[in-house]
């Protein structure tokens, strides 16, 4: 199952919600490296990106993770997660990138907390 995506806008935070696998060998992590930058080369500094139909993430999707953030915070930006499965949750625990990226069980709270 490849990755499908889907960008809206709530209160001034782009949210990017996707749904499927982001593993290496498909076109996943590209499609979500290239909405990421065209996001943010609109102009946005608040992104959300919705992992709640997430099925799957491997290591190099993890590392697609990482690269927006790093992408996003290099141009002023803050990328947050949404709605983090267990399974990815459990990977961020043991990859300590808990520690880098705000997580939210709720959109609501997720838009607010960049107020």
């Amino acid at each position: 199952m490849s990755l499908n995506v889907g960008v809206r806008e709530v209160d001034g935070v782009t949210i990017v919600d996707l749904a499927g696998r982001i593993t290496l060998g498909d076109a996943s992590s590209g499609k979500l490296r290239e909405t990421v930058r065209e996001i943010l080369g609109k102009g946005a500094k608040k992104v959300i990106l919705n992992l709640g139909d997430v099925s799957y993430i491997d290591s190099s999707g993890l590392g697609e993770l990482v690269s927006t953030y790093t992408t996003a915070s290099n141009q002023g930006a803050k990328v947050k997660l949404l709605n983090v499965q267990k399974k990815v949750q459990d990977l961020l625990q043991i990859t300590k990138l808990y520690t880098v990226f705000d997580t939210f069980d709720n959109e609501a709270d997720a838009v607010l907390s960049f107020s």
